[in-house]
């Protein structure tokens, strides 16, 4: 959609709000480590952080998501249950298991094993058998599986994630983005609350072998409940978390990270920083007056916009003059226009990460204006259209 006008609004300049140029030249509010980063609020899925967060990354373990939300997704449809069992094949025992060398739960060549029991070998320990003996008891070999994986992230609405095996080792093709893994990760969450439990698991026994979560986070005791880590020589260290507290939660991604050590660093400051730095704050009421757009050949010149419930922003608590606002439509809008037409968007920036975007409405209709009214309409467009 090309956006051409800016409306103005009154309410928000009393919160420290600006009315600035479509694209802000405002620095990030947040430093870190990480190459690539993002992080939202659970609730709203308001952006409350991005680095680079459109760049393709190697995913390595982080695939593993993907894994387990077309698992959950099978759950909560019906089409397997928990104690569904599947067999461990060789190929998954020496690929994924213990021969391979690579995270893995210890599954044993030939044996049966519960589907939760694979859950929690895969969330807890990664464990790339666990992924190939779902993949192959799913779709029947694990390039079938990979193709599911991706249909499923086109389904939700993952434009960019592309799967190739069902594990995340390295292979020609797989990629993904960190604002996608944020916003699978909100999905899991969203949609499968009593699986995705599973991801807050200490530790997992199999095979009398006791493993850790191997997500840092957890033991930080900062409200952590998942999700998971990662590593390739492309991308570098990464880590998509999820941190509870005070009845917010934040959701963050990140990757080319150094170390371990960086990435546990890195991760705790940015999911820390998000929890504490912003208010929510309503800035404006349900049927309350956003602001106003053009009307080309209307009994009007503008018509009013209302968004379809209260607007809330969320304001950075010690830095509000970062926040920037702009109604932005593509216009002028022909009339006809009837009360309750989509007409454009509120836009709000953090710095400059475009935090959110709310729809605005005609709050009233307006109709075809007189002969000489849509007379002057069009000549005023011609006069200054083309400086658009």
């Amino acid at each position: 959609m090309k956006f051409r006008f800016a409306a103005p609004f009154a309410g928000l300049l009393g919160f420290g709000l600006l009315l600035l140029s479509l694209a802000p030249a405002a620095a990030q509010l947040f430093e870190t480590k990480a190459a690539q980063a993002f992080m939202i609020d659970a609730e709203t899925g308001t952006v409350l952080f991005s680095k680079d967060a459109d760049r393709p990354i190697q995913p390595a373990s982080l695939a593993k998501l993907m894994t387990m939300e077309v698992v959950f997704n099978a759950i909560k449809s019906g089409r397997v249950t928990l104690d569904d069992t599947f067999v461990v094949s060789e190929n998954a025992w020496r690929t994924g298991g213990a021969p391979s060398g690579t995270s893995t739960m210890f599954a044993k060549l030939k044996s049966t094993i519960r589907l939760e029991d694979l859950i929690q070998g895969v969330t807890v320990q990664a464990a790339n058998d666990g992924c190939i003996i779902i993949a192959e008891g799913f779709a029947g070999s694990e390039a079938n599986f990979a193709a599911e994986m991706t249909e499923r992230a086109r389904q939700i609405g993952l434009e960019k994630s592309t799967f190739v095996n069902a594990t995340g080792l390295p292979a020609d093709g797989q990629q993904t983005t960190v604002r996608e893994l944020a916003l699978l990760a909100l999905h899991i969450w969203r949609e499968y609350p009593d699986l995705y439990r599973y991801y807050g698991q200490k530790d997992f026994t199999w095979n009398k072998i006791t493993q850790r979560n191997r997500n840092p986070l957890l033991a930080m005791d900062i409200g952590a409940d998942g999700l998971a880590i990662g590593r390739s020589e492309a991308s570098g260290f990464g880590i998509v978390g999820s941190v509870s507290h005070g009845g917010t939660r934040v959701i963050a991604a990140m990757s080319g990270l150094a170390s371990d050590r960086e990435r546990a660093e890195e991760a705790r400051k940015l999911l820390d920083w998000g929890l504490r730095s912003f208010q929510k704050t309503e800035i404006f009421a349900k049927d309350e007056v956003v602001g106003e757009a053009q009307v080309f050949g209307g009994a009007k010149s503008s018509v009013t916009l209302k968004a379809k419930g209260p607007v809330e922003v969320f304001l950075p608590i010690a830095n509000r003059d970062k926040l920037t606002a702009k109604i932005v439509y593509d216009g002028p809008v022909a009339a006809p226009v009837e009360e309750g037409q989509p007409v454009g968007a509120l836009r709000v920036w953090i710095g400059d990460t475009l935090s959110q975007e709310t729809p605005l409405f005609a709050a009233e209709s307006v109709g075809v204006g007189s002969l000489p009214q849509r007379a002057l309409d069009a000549a005023k467009e011609l006069a200054v259209g083309w400086l658009r």
